[in-house]
């Protein structure tokens, strides 16, 4: 993890922080391992001074960028459940689990070469998933619009596979469809 001294970061340092990730996503999933940090920094906003100061290595980055994106989607599922009506805030979840899928199959390369050198970016994302799956399922269920005989780690394996099959930018029609499918089998026939 980026290493942050005292308390919490003034709020223009973590949007800069927050622009720098953002980046880094993308421009690794693009390029791969070779992406240049100079060109995250400018996609950022930021100049290489400040992407160092907040993450000194490329691995520091790369771990950052992944587990940021697994934040943002796990956190945004109680967001999403105080916004909409439980089956809806699943099914918007879902889609986020797609993004999240193909933003982490562009950083494949750079996440195998983090993990080959013995870094394990994926501590804990597993149990952050099942647990926000957990509290959708438990909400669709509670309100009588979703079966409460589907476990999280069975809506896991349902999405991975539908990320796996679908999770290139270009097939997300075909993942939305997929999407929308497995929602309607999680159905509890009332709507």
């Amino acid at each position: 993890m980026a290493r942050q001294t005292g308390g919490p970061l003034r709020a223009d340092a973590q949007r800069n922080r927050d622009k720098i990730l953002s980046a880094a996503v993308r421009v690794f999933a693009e390029e791969g391992l070779d992406a240049h940090l100079e060109r995250i920094a400018k996609e950022a906003g930021v100049g290489s001074a400040t992407l160092y100061r907040n993450f000194p290595t490329r691995e520091i980055l790369i771990e950052a960028a992944y587990r940021s994106e697994l934040a943002k989607l796990c956190d945004s599922a109680p967001e999403l459940l105080a916004t909409m009506e439980p089956r809806d805030a699943l099914r918007a979840w879902m889609g986020r689990f797609i993004d999240y899928a193909t933003a982490k199959l562009g950083m494949a390369e750079a996440l195998r070469a983090l993990v080959a050198s013995g870094v394990n970016p994926y501590a804990q994302s597993h149990e952050m998933m099942l647990s926000a799956l957990d509290s959708l399922l438990s909400a669709g269920a509670g309100a009588g619009t979703v079966r409460s005989d589907i476990t999280a780690a069975d809506m896991f394996a349902a999405l991975t596979g539908i990320a796996l099959a679908s999770g290139k930018p270009d097939q997300r029609e075909q993942a939305e469809r997929l999407l929308d499918l497995t929602l309607d089998g999680l159905s509890s026939g009332r709507r």
